[in-house]
């Protein structure tokens, strides 16, 4: 097994089978459930993996043990792909001591009836590991309400000198999985870093708060790990993961325009095109565009965390929203998305509803700067509708420029 310091191993494993990720988030490159043992005096290991992995799993780490028993298990979160293997680990080595919070065993009697041979911890106590430590930080809702982070100290490689190591769940995780290398210096990162923000946007992202609240807690500890539950572990980035995390979780975003609509014979999608042109021609160019009906969601809400311009536009269906842009709608209402402008349109063969949904999507749930004027298009654009359309792309190429 991989080593990532004289006294850590990685011991997770790859997912590359499963398709989505909760049912929800597609998987183009799977996904790594990350484990850790730390072998001190005495063995913790941190975190579990998901339950089907397990054969692979515990070879993993009798590869780094032999006979030698393992005294802690720290779960960070209680998330069944991190918390799954609990119940086997615990018939391997019986007397291992489970570490967590109170809400950590809560949580773990009902997913697994387990309640005896717990130790819980607070925030800012520690476990003595014989000449290293553990340290809990209590993170609650980033995302869950039990989760937390553990930082590890040992003896650094020069004389005096201290290691840390931040197991930090879910929280610095991506999408991916881990082909060959582990660390961060040893691999090439770049598909990682939008897989970060598609993990955070669609998983974290309405946590923006407790995220900064768990960021405030870990200010002025000197890390030189980060050791999350998916992903790669962070060591010569990690200042910029730290960076986009806190971004991400203030809502900060970069000058772009996400244009995304419905269309059924092809007028609406005309009309996003104009707008796009328009916009473009303004001088933004960071513009994306995407059909709510192909496309699947969560690249969608990527990008609108990533950028601060949105315009959705869709046609009426059913004397309503046409449905794969309500349920987008929605989902973005749901994460509390802020500091956005929002434009939109809507047509109508017959009965004009779709722009007027998307307003009081607006005004009752999303509450983004509106941006132009909404366009409402009959059957299909004249020079009229054209040119409106054209007029919102212009507003909101110089609102966000401006």
């Amino acid at each position: 097994m991989q080593q990532i310091t004289s006294k850590i191993h990685y011991v997770g494993v790859n997912d590359r089978n499963k398709n989505l990720f909760e049912g929800l988030w597609p998987l183009p490159n799977g996904v790594s459930y990350n484990s850790y043992l730390v072998t001190a005096d005495k063995v913790c290991l941190i975190d579990t993996v998901e339950v089907d992995f397990f054969v692979a799993y515990i070879r993993n780490i009798q590869e780094v043990l032999g006979e030698r028993p393992i005294d802690y298990l720290v779960i960070n979160h209680m998330e069944p792909d991190h918390s799954g293997a609990i119940s086997l680990i615990r018939k391997y080595y019986p007397d291992v001591k489970i570490v967590g919070n109170k809400k950590t065993f809560d949580m773990m009697r009902g997913f697994y009836g387990i309640d005896s041979n717990c130790v819980e911890v607070k925030n800012g106590d520690s476990i003595d590991l014989g000449g290293c430590s553990l340290k809990f930080v209590l993170t609650p809702m980033v995302h869950w309400p039990e989760t937390m982070m553990t930082v590890f100290e040992e003896p650094g490689e020069e004389a005096d000198s201290i290691c840390r190591t931040l197991f930090s769940g879910d929280a610095f995780g991506c999408f991916g999985a881990l082909n060959g290398g582990l660390i961060d210096s040893q691999i090439n990162c770049d598909t990682f870093w939008l897989e970060m923000v598609r993990y955070y946007s669609n998983i974290v992202g309405k946590y923006g708060t407790p995220v900064q609240n768990a960021l405030k807690k870990l200010t002025g500890v000197s890390l030189d790990y980060i050791c999350s539950t998916h992903g790669p572990v962070w060591h010569e980035h990690i200042a910029r993961v730290v960076d986009m995390y806190d971004r991400m979780s203030r809502y900060e975003t970069e000058e772009g325009l996400v244009i995304c609509y419905g269309t059924m014979y092809g007028n609406t999608e005309h009309a996003a095109e104009v707008i796009a042109r328009a916009a473009s021609e303004a001088g933004l160019k960071n513009i994306v565009m995407y059909n709510v009906s192909k496309t699947h969601h969560s690249y969608i809400i990527r990008d609108v965390f990533r950028y601060r311009g949105l315009i959705v536009g869709a046609p009426t269906y059913n004397t309503g929203l046409y449905h794969e842009m309500d349920v987008l709608l929605d989902e973005l209402a749901g994460r509390d998305i802020k500091n956005h402008c929002l434009g939109w349109f809507g047509s109508y063969a017959w009965a004009s509803k779709a722009a007027g949904c998307i307003a009081a999507w607006n005004e009752n749930h999303l509450h983004f700067e509106p941006v132009g004027t909404p366009v409402e298009i009959r059957q299909s654009l004249n020079s009229e509708t054209k040119a409106a359309c054209e007029a919102l792309g212009r507003a909101m190429a110089e609102r966000l420029k401006g």
